[in-house]
């Protein structure tokens, strides 16, 4: 089968077509056939060597694929690498049957940007109705369900997004307000936009943005942290936190892997969602699997709108 294989880190001119021995069934697995393979910014980690879990080389990358087992049910899973190939293992435990109602591009967008989109506002930062939240990068994979599902709880939405264009499509989505994420008053364009400072806010940049986000909380406010898209970690100051009663939490979707219920009441819900039209996934450019190095040139750019993913049967 075809994959895409690092063997030494580095950009996306590291993601180089091979050919692999197929795959044999596994325990405890569904065998897929991959039709769809996501692309994240984990994968973005994985390839500078920078992800929370180091990989071996040579390495196949890739953390959500959607595909059809032997006998022709979809299926749509998470795995822990091995996403950009024509076949893929995923377990039982961390892959769902996908609807008929759902598209193969909807169900790759649901099950690991959607998950933690769920899990953030739900279970990490317990957003209330009537409570305000600060959404970064609101037009991406798992901002744009971000600001859907904040709405379908009753939430306020500020959403950050760094164009024009994005920040309408994140007004399109239900945003009450939106902000010029690259703006050098971040924080003070925040609590314009809120009316004052905000109860909860998620953040996936790191570095200057992190401090900003976290300056415009309200007292007892809650900051949920996935991610560090600029490549800078961030240390946090006690005396900041203890001066306004402020919780930061940190998120990582894999810690909930070995949950029996936690996965499957996201993902019944996303689908629940998506059939009753409150949850439109905004999908991006799909890719043939022989250019996932363009992929990810424009996922490094901030050039997408939405899901980006690979078509692997291209």
């Amino acid at each position: 089968m075809r994959a895409i294989r690092m063997e030494q880190f580095g950009g996306p001119e590291v993601l180089q077509v091979v050919e692999v021995p197929d795959l044999e069934p596994r325990g405890a697995h569904h065998l897929l056939r991959v039709s769809r393979a996501g692309v994240n910014y984990a994968d973005k980690h994985v390839m500078g060597n920078s992800y929370l879990a180091p990989v071996t080389l040579p390495y196949i990358p890739g953390n959500e694929v959607v595909g059809k087992t032997a006998d022709g049910k979809r299926f749509v899973g998470l795995t822990q690498g091995g996403g950009y190939a024509e076949q893929a293992h995923v377990h039982r435990r961390t892959s769902w049957e996908v609807p008929e109602y759902v598209t193969d591009e909807q169900a790759v967008a649901l099950c690991l940007q959607g998950n933690s989109a769920y899990h953030l506002l739900h279970t990490v930062a317990a957003v209330q109705e009537g409570q305000t939240v600060v959404i970064p990068a609101a037009a991406g994979g798992l901002g744009s369900i971000a600001v859907q599902l904040a709405k379908g709880i009753g939430a306020k939405v500020i959403a950050l997004a760094s164009t024009k264009e994005k920040r309408q499509l994140a007004q399109d989505l239900g945003a009450d307000a939106v902000v010029d994420s690259t703006s050098e008053n971040l924080t003070e364009d925040i609590k314009e936009a809120a009316g004052g400072p905000v109860q909860v806010a998620l953040e996936m940049t790191g570095g200057p943005t992190f401090h900003s986000i976290a300056a415009a909380l309200a007292p007892n406010g809650r900051l949920a942290v996935y991610g560090y898209a600029s490549g800078q970690m961030t240390n946090v100051s006690t005396k900041v936190l203890m001066e306004r009663s402020i919780t930061v939490s940190g998120f990582w979707l894999p810690t909930l892997f070995r949950d029996l219920k936690a996965l499957p009441t996201s993902m019944n819900a996303l689908f629940d969602a998506v059939r009753a039209g409150s949850l439109r996934p905004v999908l991006g450019q799909v890719y043939p699997l022989s250019e996932a190095s363009a992929a990810h040139t424009a996922l490094a750019a901030r050039a997408h709108t939405g899901k980006l993913c690979l078509d692997t049967e291209g």
